[in-house]
């Protein structure tokens, strides 16, 4: 009876031992992956800096400033006059407190 038994755990023992092997198998083709996907997008990333890309965010940025700086002005150009009462009346209002 003994004897069944040391079999049976012994049995039971190895296809737990072949489930953690095929679950380390499969973890470490994912690991694997994982790192490949990285260092494509690593290397995706590279191959843009060498075609110039890497500013180009911020020059977007730096012409969408200077458009805004511009209608800036012509709106106070403008409307200097409307803006020339309402700084008076403010300072007016100001002055009187």
């Amino acid at each position: 009876m003994k004897g069944l038994v040391m079999k049976k755990i012994e049995k039971r023992t190895a296809k737990a031992n072949a489930r953690v092997a095929k679950l380390r198998a499969s973890m470490a083709r994912t690991c694997v992956e994982a790192e490949q996907q990285a260092l494509m997008a690593a290397d995706g990333g590279l191959r843009r800096v060498g075609r110039g890309e890497l500013g180009q965010g911020t020059t977007e940025y730096a012409i969408l400033v200077g458009v805004l700086v511009v209608i800036a002005i012509v709106a106070i150009i403008a409307f200097k006059d409307k803006l020339q009462q309402l700084w008076d009346a403010i300072a007016s209002g100001i002055n009187s407190l």
